[in-house]
């Protein structure tokens, strides 16, 4: 709950700060004296926008700090989340500096505007004066009969699972997308890559080709360069077998005479064995030469269709050929392929489907229970605050269509009189009762969301005499479980307050500012009386103060 509100340099706030208790608090000021002002200032610790326009003083920062005590509201786990210390009395502070801009701590640590209002959302609701327009928001409506139906964990399920039936759909939608881009280009990529399938290409072929073709047109040299040099090996007088065979009996008849001689024969020998090798080679070679038009005709046709290619694709190697064929094969794959992913992304999304179908279903079987409950228990309050003959009539149905928080839609119909016909809320309800349905919304509500604060800003507008003296009552009971403030200008309200606020102007040096100061016994039996009478207070007026508050 929030125990100590401290407020310095904002809007006609030079410095205050006052502490809050349990139960009912009640907070009365003339319209004008700044009530209003501190709301906002509330409002900045849980983290709406400011600027430096609140500044009082405009040279100097606005620092605002809410302590609350947590200690029993389970919020270790949002600290962790969000790398908090925790702290049983957990102090909230912002501040706003002079150049506009703002910063957010909890509990010293630096924090964003974000975790403020995530965390305000779990500390403290601030019922303002024109949140009853909220009664006529189907969302509004929606979290009235799912915090009867504890939905809760449910549709942070159904959100989950709706998330990601959202982003697969997407997912499908690029891959169809996909497709249809990859399946006009497809007839041509196919084309290309059969092409070069066809075409068998290896990665070395283009130079054997090529040498190839430049024996074959050149076979006539060929030939005669290999005749001659067979003829030179072969002669019986002058080739060089004749002058080899006559240079190793030389050597043959004196390598007796030393070791050196013996070395020089051997190395002669050996060079007659490598020069009958290649003399033999040179002859094989010889007979196996000859023009060939069909083989030179391949030879061409084959680097001609290697060149097309080549230019086909503008590169200039095999090896670039082979890698643009892999790339087309992967194209082509993935059209071909394509259905079948498709088909697997549509089973994923269908399985996604039918799990939040289940989760929206089990949703609005739990409405259902709760729309009595909360009908009753509505018409239960409403009757104690002067509207007994105030009926409901929630009309839920479920559709094929997904929403935020399941596949329902809502209408929310009353009649406020006896024998009226339904219709829609604003269309039927005046100020008033929109006021004292709210209060039986958020009395409601008190029980099953287990807030530790909650406070209204007039929310008695519109009613007056015994009706607010019921809405008093619900109020003081409501704060038998969690914290009530309330801002009010009837003194029925006023006087049921266990503590008493007042806010005021005052004239110091010339300089207006708002004050707020926490009222003896007497001072608010002055308080009230000045209520019921106005500045001119009577003696009765005294006396019906003193009614009230006892």
């Amino acid at each position: 709950m929030l125990t100590n509100l401290s407020i310095k340099n904002y809007a006609l706030i030079e410095e205050l700060s006052v502490s809050f208790k349990d139960n009912l608090s009640i907070i009365t000021g003339e319209t004008g004296a700044g009530k209003s002002i501190l709301l906002g200032a509330l409002g900045l610790v849980l983290g709406k926008r400011a600027d430096s326009t609140t500044l009082k003083n405009t040279k100097i920062k606005c620092v605002i700090e809410a302590k609350f005590s947590i200690g029993n509201y389970k919020l270790h786990e949002f600290f962790e989340e969000n790398d908090l210390d925790f702290e049983a009395d957990t102090i909230i502070r912002r501040e706003i500096l002079p150049s506009g801009k703002s910063r957010a701590f909890i509990n010293d640590t630096p924090t964003t505007n974000q975790v403020l209002q995530l965390l305000s959302l779990k500390l403290i609701d601030v019922h303002s004066q024109h949140q009853t327009l909220q009664l006529s928001d189907t969302k509004f409506q929606f979290e009235i009969i799912d915090a009867l139906a504890n939905n809760s964990a449910k549709i942070a399920s159904y959100k989950r699972g709706l998330s990601l039936y959202n982003q697969l759909n997407s997912d499908l939608e690029k891959l169809k997308k996909n497709q249809e881009v990859a399946q006009d280009q497809y007839a041509y990529n196919l084309h290309l890559f059969e092409e070069l399938e066809k075409a068998n290409l290896k990665s070395d072929e283009q130079q054997v080709l090529e040498q190839e073709l430049d024996k074959v047109n050149n076979v006539e040299e060929i030939k005669l360069n290999l005749t001659e040099a067979q003829a030179s090996v072969f002669d019986e007088e002058v080739g060089l077998q004749a002058l080899l065979a006559k240079f190793s009996l030389n050597l043959n008849k004196i390598k007796s005479y030393s070791k050196e001689y013996n070395d020089l024969f051997e190395r002669a020998s050996s060079l007659k064995i490598e020069l009958d090798d290649i003399a033999n080679e040179i002859e094989n070679l010889n007979e196996n030469v000859e023009f060939n038009p069909s083989e030179l005709e391949n030879l061409n046709d084959r680097l001609q269709l290697i060149y097309n290619l080549q230019k086909k694709h503008s590169v200039s190697s095999i090896a670039e050929l082979l890698v643009i064929k892999e790339e087309l094969s992967v194209k082509v794959d993935a059209v071909e392929n394509s259905s079948a992913q498709i088909k697997a992304k549509e089973n994923e999304v269908k399985e996604v489907a039918q799990k939040i179908d289940e989760l929206a279903k089990s949703i609005y079987t739990a409405r259902k229970k709760a729309i009595p409950v909360l009908i009753k228990k509505l018409e239960s309050i409403l009757s104690i605050l002067g509207m007994e003959n105030t009926r409901f009539q929630f009309n839920l149905e479920h559709t094929n269509q997904y929403f935020s928080n399941g596949k329902d839609e809502l209408q929310l119909l009353i009649s406020a009189n006896k024998g009226a016909n339904f219709g829609e809320l604003k269309k039927v309800a005046s100020g008033g009762e929109l006021s004292r349905i709210m209060l039986s919304v958020k009395s409601i509500l008190s029980e099953y969301s287990k807030l530790p604060t909650i406070i209204f800003d007039e929310i008695d507008t519109g009613v007056s005499g015994d009706v607010s003296q019921r809405m008093a009552d619900i109020m003081q009971k409501m704060s038998a479980n969690m914290q009530v403030i309330t801002i009010t200008h009837l003194p029925q309200i006023a006087a049921k307050g266990q503590q008493h606020y007042k806010v005021y102007k005052q004239d110091l040096n010339n300089n207006i500012v708002t004050q707020l100061k926490k009222l003896s016994k007497n001072e608010r039996i002055n308080e009230i009386a000045e209520m019921l009478s106005g500045k001119n207070i009577s003696s009765t007026a005294i006396e019906h103060a003193k009614e009230l508050l006892n």
